[in-house]
């Protein structure tokens, strides 16, 4: 069951990035459980939503239990019109940003359970991007735990920007798109190459050598050049900006690749419901996203 859309409408300033109006990116879907992680989330999207003049629509899944619904009709409605006046009026707080003003924000609310139904808000609201609040594995209370980002990364067609902390302010000053350089990733790295340029930021592409699917470093650096040639891109100095690491897991290659560098974004291909791209070995590169200190960002490879 869901509900009627309710609209909080803030002014709409009109942005120009360098002289050039930049509208790739229309709407950023932002799920709020009125938490911390929530809004760290939020304060990401508006950065976002000024840089590209995007919008921004914040949902808030009630989560009714079925007990609610098997009252009289009366108590029914009177139960769901209380949760609904107490939700909007967390709104009201909630959205007291200065980092909002000028973005057009929505506000809806659905009494989803299910965080795969996120997929179906982002795809009425014509969403291009997903940004929310996680605090990993170990968090508890709030509905932001990783199970549920994971399930949010596994059924989301728009790319997905999970944040860990706040970031005061969000800068993409170096980002890693981390691949096996598969032909079926070429256009998720397009697309990032695309969204980083609002930053004026190049991403490094990241080869982590995994004991089971081994490879010599000049069949990988052969493989690295047919991937660029492939992705089209035109910068002399990509070929210096790829970075090879051997490690026994695909997880572990990554955090120590990091942890060794000022890592802004790390972007991650996946596969889906079928799961993150073939060579991330089963739910191994889902974690990434759990329990990554740093900000990651899921694109699902075109089927």
């Amino acid at each position: 069951m869901g509900f009627t859309d309710t609209r909080h409408i803030l002014p709409r300033a009109i942005r120009v990035i360098l002289g050039i109006k930049l509208s790739t990116m229309k709407r950023i879907l932002v799920p709020v459980d009125f938490s911390d992680y929530s809004e760290y989330a939020l304060q990401v999207a508006a950065e976002i939503a000024h840089l590209e003049n995007a919008e921004i629509v914040v949902v808030h899944m009630l989560g009714l239990s079925d007990a609610v619904f098997t009252k009289s009709e009366t108590e029914e409605v009177f139960d769901v019109l209380h949760y609904m006046e107490l939700t909007h009026k967390k709104f009201e707080s909630f959205l007291k940003k200065e980092y909002l003003e000028g973005i057009e924000v929505h506000v809806t609310v659905r009494n989803y359970r299910k965080f795969h139904e996120l997929n179906e808000v982002a795809a009425e609201w014509q969403a291009d991007l997903i940004v929310m609040g996680s605090h990993g594995l170990s968090g508890i209370g709030d509905v932001f735990v990783g199970s549920n980002t994971e399930k949010v990364i596994r059924s989301s067609e728009v790319p997905v920007l999970v944040v860990k902390k706040r970031e005061k302010d969000f800068q993409i000053r170096q980002a890693v798109f981390v691949t096996d350089f598969n032909e079926e990733s070429v256009q998720p790295y397009k697309d990032i190459r695309r969204f980083l340029k609002l930053f004026g930021c190049e991403p490094r592409l990241l080869h982590v050598n995994l004991p089971e699917k081994f490879s010599s470093t000049s069949e990988i650096l052969a493989k690295s050049s047919r991937f660029i040639q492939n992705a089209e891109v035109d910068n002399p100095e990509i070929f210096d900006m790829v970075d090879l690491i051997s490690d026994y897991t695909l997880e572990s290659g990554i955090f120590n690749y990091t942890a060794e560098r000022d890592v802004d974004l790390l972007i991650v291909p996946t596969h889906g419901r079928k799961g993150l791209a073939h060579f991330f070995y089963g739910s191994a590169g889902e974690s990434i996203a759990n329990h990554s200190t740093v900000p990651v960002m899921t694109m699902k490879i075109p089927n």
